[in-house]
């Protein structure tokens, strides 16, 4: 059964460096931002951050200052397994929409439960945000999400690349597309 009465919007965090990737590490999800988009009302509610504890990697300086990670709050965090477990189980990510902005986050799930042979946790049914909002706009290529709320004339909530807020924004933008998309 699939579940259309919400969309479950995901944002996620990783490791990552200014730099080549040290050797031994590989970029891992370290948080998953979430927000559930009612599509009738196109309300946001239920905000949430989950920290991921990395297994294969380390929370760099570059990486705090631009997720305001840092190793010790991450280590507070559930393994990469657990969020999943949790993903499906509170949330029905299998069995409901989901979206992100742009698949990065789709590929990046896709391939970290495959290296670690873990259940994918959602449905294969994925809305990119990110052309969906191109398209809509007419625009000639995608543009990054602060720059979608800017078109969209609204300002960013919270701080961006926290993933908590930062799916709150795409829920923001998803709901701006729903309803430039209703007939009247």
């Amino acid at each position: 059964m699939r579940l259309l009465d919400q969309i479950l919007v995901i944002d996620v965090e990783a490791t990552c460096w200014d730099g080549p990737t040290p050797e031994g590490q590989e970029s891992e999800i370290i948080e998953i931002g979430l927000c559930l988009l009612d599509v009738a009302t196109r309300e946001r509610h239920g905000k949430r951050r989950i920290l991921v504890r990395p297994e294969r990697s380390t929370v760099s300086p570059f990486c705090s200052r631009l997720t305001g990670l840092t190793q010790k709050l991450v280590d507070t965090g559930i393994s990469f397994e657990e969020a999943c477990s949790l993903l499906r189980d509170e949330y029905a990510s299998s069995q409901r929409v989901w979206a992100s902005y742009g698949d990065a986050d789709r590929l990046r799930f896709e391939r970290q439960c495959q290296q670690r042979q873990i259940a994918y946790p959602f449905s294969p049914k994925h809305i990119n945000a990110k052309i969906l909002f191109a398209v809509q706009h007419g625009l000639k290529k995608e543009v990054g999400m602060a720059r979608a709320l800017q078109i969209l004339e609204v300002p960013l909530e919270g701080t961006h690349h926290s993933g908590a807020d930062d799916a709150w924004n795409i829920a923001l933008i998803l709901a701006s597309i729903l309803q430039g998309s209703s007939l009247k």
